[in-house]
């Protein structure tokens, strides 16, 4: 009994390490359900649906002016536009339990060109990237090194890989 309560304050304590934000986030969603062009089309949409713990501890994190990377999951598994939460964290209205929230993004602009998954895997400054490390969470929080990296590979640029 006594391990389990040290294993349960240590994950306790990983977890609050993390918790403090840059602002910066990446969101997943499946270009045949809701796609890139879909909210540049929209103009802005709110961010419903996230059934996740953790996901939901980090749409509550959000900010008004916190950027957003857009990724497509599914098909083509790519970073593909910098978007920007336009309303922090509400109830969300796709259900009825007051524990689950919903946020409102709109697009910024779209990347140059496309960041696929595998470029991301294998650039060592995003080695810790919770895309990587943890592949089913649909909304994770980035650091702005991984932010400022994968923007900078959606423009063109070479990033050194020290």
């Amino acid at each position: 009994m006594t391990s389990r309560k040290k294993k349960a304050a240590t994950k306790k304590r990983t977890t609050k390490k993390t918790s403090a934000t840059s602002g910066l986030w990446m969101v997943k969603q499946e270009p045949e359900a809701y796609s890139w062009d879909d909210l540049v089309r929209d103009g802005r949409t709110d961010w419903t649906g996230v059934r996740n713990f953790q996901a939901r501890n980090n749409l509550r994190q959000m900010k008004v002016g916190d950027r957003v990377l857009f990724y497509h999951s599914g098909p083509g598994k790519c970073v593909v536009g910098i978007a920007e939460v336009a309303k922090a964290a509400y109830p969300d209205p796709s259900v009825d339990d007051p524990q689950w929230v919903a946020v409102d993004i709109k697009p910024v602009k779209p990347l140059k060109e496309p960041v696929p998954l595998a470029s991301i895997r294998y650039n060592p400054k995003l080695s810790n990237l919770p895309l990587i490390r943890q592949s089913q969470l649909s909304v994770m929080s980035l650091t702005k090194e991984e932010f400022e990296t994968i923007v900078g590979m959606g423009a063109g640029r070479k990033t050194r890989s020290q």
